[in-house]
């Protein structure tokens, strides 16, 4: 990120995005600050502009971000999504994650979040506003019967119980198995789902449907 990334804001209030585009503009690891309307406009600046990520607002006219983010990402994959939500969004969390997005930030987030969320989106991890991920792990309230070759049973209980937000030691507990034999299937989880934090582990669980938000 030495030589700076272009960042686009896709967001229909434009008070909001000028604001936020003024900000992005004074970071060092950002070259330059593009703003449109909606999904639509999005996909025609992508015909003649490169993008390295896109903060997306998840209610727009015309397209919104739901489809913008899988036509994005179907052209072009190589670029990294942002939802941008508002209080009340939960609904359209599991539909963003199966499309593609990266993180997830509240439209009142600290600039200093969103500073964190680009940081970490553009190194190749997830990242979710803390209220964000708290209302996914509240709203997690069962696991498919779908079966995943992927993951054993008992590594595929571990998981829906660690995206329930339970510690080691309380999924031990109420497995009735010791915590280090719960610290081995998480390790392991994390490797065969090339996840790097419990957020990793949370959106593989949503995009192979083994929970549901």
């Amino acid at each position: 990120m030495s030589s700076g990334i272009t960042v686009c804001l896709a967001d229909d209030h434009a008070l909001f995005r000028e604001g936020l585009a003024l900000l992005l503009a004074g970071c060092d690891n950002i070259r330059e600050v593009l703003e449109v309307n909606n999904g639509r406009e999005l996909l025609n600046i992508l015909q003649d502009r490169q993008l390295d990520l896109v903060l997306m607002d998840i209610e727009m006219p015309e397209m919104n971000g739901i489809e913008a983010t899988r036509e994005v990402l179907k052209r072009y994959p190589e670029i990294k999504i942002i939802a941008l939500s508002m209080y009340g969004n939960e609904n359209y969390y599991s539909e963003m994650i199966e499309a593609g997005a990266k993180g997830f930030l509240l439209k009142n987030s600290s600039f200093e979040d969103v500073n964190r969320a680009v940081g970490e989106v553009m190194e190749g991890n997830n990242y979710f506003s803390p209220e964000i991920l708290d209302a996914i792990i509240r709203n997690l309230n069962r696991k498919t019967k779908r079966h995943n070759n992927d993951l054993t049973e008992r590594e595929i209980e571990i998981l829906y119980h660690i995206c329930k937000g339970l510690s080691n030691q309380e999924i031990a507990n109420q497995l009735f198995i010791s915590k280090r034999t719960v610290d081995k299937h998480r390790e392991n989880l994390l490797m065969k789902t090339q996840s790097k934090n419990t957020v990793g582990l949370v959106i593989y669980a949503i995009k192979n449907h083994i929970v549901e938000v």
